[in-house]
Order: structure tokens, then C-alpha cells, then sequence
């Protein structure tokens, strides 16, 4: 028993005419095809002619995206004296030190996807730890 097939998906197989289309008319194709709320996520399927028996045919690699993910980590630097500079310089969202562990602890202030410390303030940083790890 064949199933129902949705409005949308079949105005999709109607706009669809052939069984394969070159880069830039696969996208153009997929703007015009697409339905959903979301971001929809596109399969792409290449014939690389290679034998895979064979060592030096082997494909293997990773894609940098052009404009990445869309998702940016916030990093929070806790350090002392020259190396706040540094991690200001390196491009850290925010920098502090003693004052951003009590900010942390007395505020419970997580607006960081990152925490990274300085071994010379690992000593304040360790007040940290008991409020971060769970109790059994």
C-alpha cells in the first residue's frame, strides 16, 4: 500500500524533472522547492570514480563552510596583570579576575560558553568547584 503524499512534497517531485543537475541549478532548484519552517537539511551525493580498494584513491577530508555554522562561542578569560591584555588582544568576550570569580559565584553569572584561566589564578578559580560540580 503505496503512502499519501503530501501537498508540498508533491509540488517538490513536480518541480523536480531531472535526475541529476549541476551545482549551481541544484541550488537554485532547492530555493524555489523549499517548504519547511526550519532550516532544511540537503544531501548531496557525488560519483568520484575512484576505487576504494585501492590506497592511493582513497577520499577523505572535511568542508570549511563559508560562513560557518551561524553559532558563535562566547569565551570569558580569567587572568591577572599583563595577561588580560593578552587575552583582550586574542579576542576573548570578557576578561577579569578576582572580581569575575565573585561576580561568577555571589551572581551566578554563565553568560560564557568558555571559561579559561591562568595557572597563577587557578587558587581563586577553584572556588568555583564546588558551586559547577554535582554532589552524589
Amino acid at each position: 500500500m503505496a503512502r499519501k503524499v503530501s501537498k508540498n512534497m508533491a509540488k517538490v517531485h513536480a518541480a523536480v524533472t531531472k535526475p541529476s543537475y549541476a551545482l549551481a541549478e541544484a541550488v537554485e532548484l532547492l530555493r524555489q522547492v523549499k517548504y519547511a519552517k526550519f532550516d532544511e537539511t540537503v544531501d548531496l551525493t557525488m560519483r568520484l570514480g575512484v576505487d576504494t580498494r585501492h590506497a592511493d584513491q582513497m577520499v577523505r577530508g572535511t568542508v570549511v563552510l563559508p560562513h560557518g555554522l551561524g553559532k558563535t562561542k562566547t569565551v570569558a578569560v580569567i587572568a591577572s596583570g599583563d595577561r588580560q591584555k593578552e587575552a583582550t588582544e586574542a579576542g576573548a568576550d570578557f576578561v577579569g579576575g578576582e572580581e569575575m570569580v565573585e561576580k561568577i559565584q555571589k551572581e551566578g553569572w554563565t553568560a560564557f560558553d568558555a571559561l579559561i584561566a591562568t595557572p597563577d589564578m587557578m587558587k581563586v578559580v577553584g572556588r568555583l568547584a564546588r558551586s559547577w560540580v554535582p554532589r552524589a
